[in-house]
């Protein structure tokens, strides 16, 4: 017998109940992969042959504080979190989609059909709770792909990837996700199926791609991912920077290696999604600003302000969130290049204190990207962009101790200068919060609200404003 890990409170109940309703009941798919692979697992799919949407509930009322199930009956499923697991159970069952739809056909079937329709031989597995407990069905050779490390197909690649063309996406994340190769059979379906990705929904896509982008192998997945034809129709923009053009003897990097090794140098951080997104996109204005220059050679002059204005139209046509997030990415795509500019020359303490002011709270995140971004093989080169980093990121220390610019607030609010000016809202303000905040800036002034009130005092009296005291 092959232990299943379940909580016995629940494996005991789910055995009594589908022996009393005389239901073949197992566990199937991604649960059974990850216990063979030893992988922690919060979810856990039961496949109840005759329908599981009656078979949850009844179970839920045999469990210790009746768990609430949620139906979903357009896909023959339910779902309950009990044990600390979030439980699923479906019928029997086959789902198709046809060549113009978004949306899966779901028919009832066989334990047979369930598993030869299932997207990879390491998910078509099942373990029986009942009648025969702990017995494995194994029917494509599932387990010694686990072994091997391999992902195929249980049937034909295209008529699985038609199925479902998601399925392609969720092989280069099972790649990604477990160091797993894709045969060559399966990998050369996804050649031939790409184009069916189309009908898959820009959300769905995105929630595979995330995944991609917090495994620990992204570089992977997105190079299997540009060899499949996939990246370029939902992602043409990173698609767009593979490639090396030369001229007059003279090649620029190719920005699609670049920027995945930028994305793994990261990693060592763990860094959030949106970090992760930013390391993606950093560079993604490098095609339509690409230029050369007999006398400089290859140039891509403004690509980081050009990019930042592309990352709300990426996230939105990818359905991701337009929230702080993708502002963070869009902040962080704009100001990749100004740290690295001021290695270069003599640092200011106005220079470091805009930079602080620009960035706010993602300034220690502005230098892990830069710091990523560093990519030459060149051994002395990388010392001395990353000493010239140690040195600038000293400075920010000290200048954020003795000014404290992070999350910069002026030390006097435009409503407090709309009252002590006695003006309306209007230009006036404006030019006055301008000009505090460049002398705040320049070092002209502390960031106090005494140093502050005593400069604006001056300014509004060059304005012809009294001061109401």
């Amino acid at each position: 017998m092959i232990p299943h890990h379940l909580p016995e409170p629940l494996y005991r109940a789910l055995y009594e109940l589908a022996r009393e309703r005389q239901q073949a009941c197992y566990l199937v798919g991604g649960y059974v992969r990850d216990l063979f692979l030893q992988r922690p697992v919060k979810d856990v799919d039961i496949l109840v042959v005759g329908g599981g949407i009656e078979f949850a509930q009844r179970l839920a009322e045999r469990l210790e504080g009746s768990p609430q199930v949620h139906f979903y009956g357009q896909y023959g499923t339910a779902m309950m979190h009990t044990h600390g697991l979030d439980v699923e159970f479906v019928g029997a069952r086959k789902e198709s989609y046809r060549s113009d739809s978004r949306k899966p056909l779901v028919e009832d079937g066989s334990l047979e059909d369930d598993l030869d329709r299932r997207d990879f031989t390491i998910n078509a597995l099942a373990l029986q709770i009942w009648p025969d407990s702990g017995t494995l069905v194994d029917r494509h050779g599932g387990i010694k792909h686990l072994n091997e490390g391999v992902i195929c197909t249980p049937s034909e690649p295209e008529l699985t990837f038609s199925d479902d063309p998601l399925r392609m996406l969720r092989a280069i994340r099972f790649a990604c996700q477990l160091g797993f190769t894709i045969e060559e059979n399966t990998l050369h379906g996804i050649r031939s199926s790409a184009h069916r990705i189309d009908i898959i929904s820009a959300e769905r896509i995105s929630d595979e791609l995330n995944k991609i982008i917090r495994s620990s192998r992204p570089d992977v997945g997105f190079e299997l991912l540009l060899d499949t034809g996939l990246l370029e129709r939902f992602f043409p923009e990173m698609a767009a920077l593979r490639g090396v053009e030369v001229v007059q003897g003279m090649g620029h990097k190719d920005n699609f290696y670049h920027t995945l090794q930028v994305l793994m140098n990261m990693l060592p951080h763990d860094p959030p999604l949106w970090l992760r997104w930013a390391a993606l996109l950093h560079d993604i204005a490098k095609p339509p600003t690409r230029r050369f220059d007999p006398d400089t050679g290859w140039t891509f002059h403004g690509h980081e302000d050009l990019g930042a204005r592309m990352v709300p139209q990426i996230f939105r046509r990818l359905k991701l969130p337009l929230n702080d997030d993708m502002r963070r990415v869009q902040k962080l795509v704009r100001l990749h290049l100004r740290p690295i500019a001021l290695t270069k020359n003599s640092v200011t303490d106005s220079a470091v204190r805009r930079l602080i002011f620009e960035a706010g709270a993602e300034v220690d995140a502005l230098m892990i990207l830069c710091r990523a971004d560093i990519t030459s093989k060149n051994e002395r080169k990388v010392k001395r962009y990353l000493d010239n980093f140690a040195e600038l990121e000293e400075k920010l220390r000290m200048v954020e101790q003795g000014d404290r610019m992070r999350l910069w607030q002026p030390p006097v609010s435009g409503h407090e200068i709309m009252t002590r000016y006695q003006l309306a809202e209007g230009p006036q303000v404006g030019r006055l919060k301008n000009a505090l905040r460049e002398a705040i800036l320049e070092g002209e002034i502390e960031n106090t609200a005494n140093e502050a009130l005593e400069f604006l005092d001056k300014k509004a009296f060059s304005m012809g404003l009294t001061a109401c005291n």
